[in-house]
């Protein structure tokens, strides 16, 4: 298994799985800039391990087979499972904030198992909003919590994340960022990085 796993597209995915296991660290200890930085990472190397694996021509077929499930078993982690946690965590775990942890996860599920098995509508089309994009938005919404009361912020962060949830399952085309968008990607991140660090 560990032969299979470990070819280099594999290994940036697994990167990205750390990632999302630092961002739910993080979050549980309450420290939720950081918990941003290193989703937005795991952002990075998910979309980094198709381009690794776009550029190797002597992958074996059982390698993209495995590299495909793990990248997909690691997004419901990243993009299901932090957003959960997080928001759990920010709303100091009230049992209020159950349901929406749970629909998160849930829509991530449901979201990942139709792209297997319908994947996109074209080479450059989505049918809803890509869970990835979730995190960016999640990124830039929260630069304004420095100017809300935590109570009132939380309410908000619930609303906000239950409406992108409502877009990942909606009937509705959106773009596939690729190519040049990786690099804004990156340059978003280590942005932020830089941002977030200075109050660390």
């Amino acid at each position: 298994m560990i032969s299979v796993a470990l070819d280099p597209p594999n290994i940036v995915s697994l990167v990205g799985l750390l990632c999302a296991v630092t961002a739910i660290y993080a979050a549980i200890l309450g420290a939720f800039s950081l918990a941003i930085v290193a989703t937005l990472w795991a952002v990075v190397f998910d979309w980094a391990d198709g381009i690794v694996a776009r550029s190797m021509k002597n992958r074996s077929d059982g390698q993209k087979t495995l590299g495909a499930n793990l990248d997909s078993l690691i997004d419901i982690v990243s993009f299901g499972v932090v957003p959960g946690v997080f928001l759990l965590a920010y709303g100091d775990f009230s049992v209020w904030f159950l349901p929406g942890a749970f629909l998160l996860v849930a829509v991530a599920a449901i979201r990942l198992s139709y792209f297997n098995v319908f994947g996109l509508v074209d080479n450059h089309t989505y049918q809803g909003l890509a869970l990835d994009n979730n995190i960016v938005v999640l990124a830039f919404f929260f630069l304004s919590e420095r100017f809300f009361d935590h109570s009132v912020f939380s309410g908000i962060l619930y609303a906000v994340l239950m409406i992108l949830a409502v877009f990942n399952l909606a009937p509705v085309q959106t773009p596939k960022f690729s190519g040049k968008w990786f690099y804004v990607l990156v340059i978003i991140t280590i942005l932020f990085s830089i941002f977030y660090g200075l109050d660390l």
